[in-house]
């Protein structure tokens, strides 16, 4: 229902994006991407109209209501609840339980509802923002990361709540489950152009992948020509029998256009250090317990023991106790009671949001890292992992930005050795690719991971073991997040009995039946996706061992004819051709490998949603 045209954006040398459009219809929801910095936030600042394009106009339709979500908040009503009715519709003012429904949803109780909004934390402020701008009833929603305070109950909701959405939604989000769970059709902005294409964001991803190695293929492919063509031309031009073909080679590489490498685009680079340890057990806390300055114990009778190799995922509501666990464990609180026993060789690589006032603001940030535990070369490299190249380093703690202290803070723990990680939402400011990327180093990581999260993707993927913080208390549970979900679940998503709620529910046995599907399909999808993802690597990486072969023999040509020996340039030749024949065989397998990954991807994510949408 919107429509942007030849749109351009640059801040002085910085060109966010050049001569884009797109459009969105009804009731498309769609995923917007791209890097931090690439011009995501400053997208929707322009649908909105709060900043004008260099170049170009976005259309929207007369009366087209927009309800942007924003992370700034500023309140003046009483109470929650009238401050979630002033986003009422001017018909609908006197219809509070809408407002009502919409908090409750977001994990307002009805004493929070009374309350003064100024009272709440900042996440909880975010919820009242977002549920000010649902009551609008907007034809479009713009959510620019609106998990980033929410919790997993919360984030859980939304999701299904914008499933539901009726309207258009355009979704800015690091965490890929939730977003993949929710849109039609993902939006990239990737080398200051715009795509848009209908799927999740693994098919907008293998598409840019896919083109980008044809790209780079053909600049390879027309390179080997060029330097052919110039050869030839300086070995025969002296030749008056061969001056025609040299004259065609000549006007020929003029007329060809010469097709550029593409630009390295910067991106994160974790490899955690691993420090090793023999041990079988690395802790074992027993009985611990904590409360904060004689209130209610919000840490109580927690005990567990942690394996050299254990995956444990923190989780549960904000407010619950999670990050205060991890300072427990990590020493930054003294216990109240019982006790956390390390073992003597274990070293602890701890990540928290907090951690940022730790930072001292006259250092830099190659110093900080430094002082983590590790020589001056070590440090540049991991400043340049970190995005802090060159002079960048230099920079002073006290000039960078939230998002920027958080990694340094990354790049501290990448510094110092470690066998036990210990991460409190680690990934809250980076984008997807970088979630993507820290993801990877976690699983490749030897030693024990201890991780409070809420991105589902990564309890699906790390979870050995959970510690599950609900309102009746702290427990252990032994088995992955899809095991916890089908055996004991959320227990804000339990329906009571005889309570119809607003649209029938499957029962317990179809819930049940459903969970079994949805596991098996994952099951099916990792047993077609993984072996085909792996044979796709070996053919790339035997495509790029004979692209080393014909090199070789293309130089060893060059030798041959410059030395005279007809008998040897013939051989060459003749491998030469072989080689090249099997690296264009090779290139035609790994398309059709590609088309088949694309094709089965977009097979299972349809069965997925489909079973998400009947639960």
């Amino acid at each position: 229902m919107i429509k942007a045209v030849n749109l351009s954006k640059s801040y002085g040398a910085q060109v966010l994006f050049d001569d884009i459009g797109f459009d969105v219809n009804a009731g498309e929801r769609v995923g917007l991407v791209g890097r931090n910095g690439h011009g995501k936030t400053t997208l929707f600042r322009l649908i909105i109209g709060r900043e004008q394009p260099d170049a170009g106009e976005i259309a929207i339709p007369k009366g087209y209501r927009i309800g942007y979500v924003t992370q700034h908040v500023a309140f003046s009503a009483p109470t929650v609840l009238e401050e979630c009715c002033l986003g009422l519709p001017e018909q609908e003012k006197a219809d509070t339980w809408r407002a009502e429904k919409v908090l409750a949803g977001l994990g307002f109780s009805n004493d929070d509802m009374q309350q003064s909004p100024d009272g709440f934390s900042g996440g909880y402020q975010v919820r009242l923002n977002l549920a000010k701008v649902i009551c609008s009833a907007p034809d479009m929603l713009l959510l620019d990361e609106p998990t980033n305070y929410l919790d997993i109950i919360a984030i859980r909701w939304l999701s299904a709540f914008l499933n539901q959405w009726r309207g258009e939604l355009i979704l800015i989000t690091h965490d890929r489950s939730f977003m993949d769970g929710v849109i039609t059709h993902t939006l990239g902005i990737h080398r200051k152009k715009l795509r848009k294409i209908p799927g999740a964001t693994d098919k907008y991803y293998s598409q840019i992948m896919k083109e980008e190695e044809i790209h780079e293929k053909t600049r390879l492919n027309e390179e080997k020509k060029r330097r052919d063509a110039e050869q030839f031309i300086t070995r025969f031009r002296a030749k008056a029998r061969l001056a025609g073909m040299v004259q065609s080679r000549i006007k020929a590489l003029e007329k060809q256009e010469k097709t550029d490498k593409l630009d390295q685009i910067k991106t994160l680079d974790f490899s955690f250090n691993y420090s090793p340890v023999k041990a079988k057990t690395l802790l074992q806390v027993k009985d611990l317990g904590f409360a904060y300055e004689k209130g209610a114990p919000i840490v109580e009778n927690v005990s567990f023991t942690v394996g050299a190799n254990d995956r444990i995922c923190v989780i549960g509501k904000n407010g619950r106790g999670k990050s205060t666990l991890l300072k427990l464990l990590a020493g930054e609180l003294t216990p109240d009671t019982g006790e956390r026993k390390w073992h003597p060789l274990v070293q602890t690589g701890y990540f928290a949001q907090t951690n940022k006032v730790a930072l001292n603001e006259n250092l830099t940030v190659e110093d900080e890292i430094i002082n983590a535990g590790c020589e001056k070369q070590r440090a540049r490299n991991i400043c340049g992992a970190m995005m802090f190249e060159g002079d960048q380093a230099l920079k002073r703690i006290g000039v960078l930005s939230g998002g920027e202290k958080n990694r340094v803070l990354l790049g501290k723990i990448l510094a110092a050795p470690a066998n036990v990680l210990l991460l409190d939402e680690p990934t809250n400011h980076l984008d997807m690719e970088s979630c993507d990327a820290f993801l990877d180093a976690v699983e490749a990581f030897p030693g024990a991971v201890i991780i409070v999260t809420h991105n589902e993707m990564f309890l699906h993927t790390l979870a050995n073991r959970l510690i599950v913080f609900q309102s009746d208390g702290i427990c252990g549970f032994d088995g992955n997040y899809q095991d916890f979900l089908d055996k004991v679940g959320w227990e804000e998503e339990r329906k009571p009995e005889g309570d119809a709620g607003d649209t029938p529910k499957p029962s317990g046995a179809s819930k049940k039946a459903l969970r079994k599907r949805r596991a098996d399909v994952v099951a099916r999808r990792s047993a077609a996706i993984g072996p085909l993802k792996k044979t796709i690597v070996d053919v790339e990486q035997r495509i790029e061992i004979l692209e080393a072969e014909a090199e070789k023999l293309n130089r060893d040509m060059v030798t041959a004819s410059e030395a005279g020996d007809g008998d040897k340039i013939a051989g060459l030749s003749r491998q030469h051709h072989e080689t090249q024949s099997a690296i264009e065989t090779l290139y035609d397998e790994l398309d059709t490998l590609w088309q088949e990954l694309e094709t089965l991807t977009e097979q299972f994510d349809s069965e997925l949603k489909d079973i998400d949408t009947a639960s």
